[in-house]
């Protein structure tokens, strides 16, 4: 990757690092199914009449909605009500990264390569390291509740690659105008008008805050980016970015909620940078083969950059 996507890759990771935060402290003010639908809605109103029609598929942008926005955020928000810490909920939920590779190897046919593998085995080993370090600080539920949330994330991170979107920007912007309905329903349901209704004669500057930083900052920005990096770069390229969220999440936690970080939890931060060092600085492995074919000159792919690669349009988009 170019330096500079390196760049805001790494910032992404901490505008979702300190999401958690964020988070934790939105939940004290909402209920987790209202504070989800609030944080899409506010996202996508009043931008959704300045981005201009989608660039996509409504297909796409529908798939994204339900995996992204109803199904990762409301079991993350769901799992985080329940029990699960800010930092405990930022590591666990990094398996994505695996997720995603996973699915990329199948649906994208994209291998990673030996030398990537290892450099998640490193960041992997450190999630399972500070994990230890945490502790079961929450309940089963609460934990499977996360894990789910990752699988969702993986989910739309590869839906988003084969969507080829464009105008990253303009994509998420009308992703987030699916999820609002169904978590709206599906907090009626659940958690009951009344709880709702408390949440909202209530609100207050600081719940407020917490809104906007869900919507803009975590929500239209870093998934803009991540989207526009998702688009020039295989997902096994991108993904182990996200073992950086951890990292900003247990400090902003120690920071901001006291949260105590201990000698093993920076060893475990310390692998997480080691494991993203190897895995982003090495060379992918050439895609998988297709089918024999006739030998045309469009049938054979161009060679691939050594500093960066450009998918070509047959497996870009997200």
């Amino acid at each position: 990757m170019r330096p500079a996507h390196t760049a805001l890759a790494v910032l992404v990771a901490a505008v979702w690092g300190v999401n958690f935060v964020v988070l934790e402290i939105g939940l004290g003010h909402f209920p987790p199914l209202l504070l989800s639908a609030l944080r899409f809605l506010v996202a996508a109103l009043p931008a959704v009449f300045f981005v201009g029609r989608p660039k996509v598929a409504w297909k796409w942008i529908i798939g994204v909605g339900l995996a992204l926005g109803v199904a990762k955020f409301g079991l993350l928000f769901i799992g985080m009500d329940r029990g699960m810490p800010a930092g405990l909920s930022s590591l666990v939920l990094q398996v994505q990264a695996v997720f995603t590779a996973l699915i990329a190897a199948v649906v994208l046919r994209e291998r990673p390569g030996k030398v990537r593998i290892a450099g998640m085995a490193v960041a992997l080993g450190g999630i399972a390291l500070a994990a230890v370090d945490r502790g079961a600080s929450g309940p089963m539920s609460a934990f499977v509740l996360v894990i789910a949330a990752a699988a969702c994330w993986g989910v739309s991170n590869v839906l988003t690659r084969r969507a080829a979107p464009p105008d990253a920007l303009n994509f998420m912007i009308w992703v987030c105008t699916v999820p609002v309905l169904p978590l709206l329903a599906l907090s009626l349901v659940f958690e009951g008008p009344r709880a709702g209704a408390d949440a909202l004669r209530g609100l207050d500057w600081s719940g407020a805050g917490t809104v906007l930083y869900l919507a803009w900052g975590a929500t239209v920005f870093g998934f803009g980016a991540w989207g526009y990096l998702l688009r020039r770069y295989p997902a096994s390229s991108v993904a182990p970015f996200s073992l950086l969220v951890p990292f900003f999440g247990i400090s902003s936690a120690a920071l901001l909620l006291g949260e105590r970080v201990s000698a093993l939890g920076w060893t475990a931060a310390a692998l997480l940078v080691a494991g993203i060092t190897i895995t982003s600085f090495s060379r992918a492995a050439a895609p998988a083969a297709p089918a024999p074919a006739p030998a045309t000159p469009a049938a054979v792919p161009p060679p691939e950059p050594t500093a960066s690669r450009t998918p070509s349009s047959a497996t870009s988009a997200r």
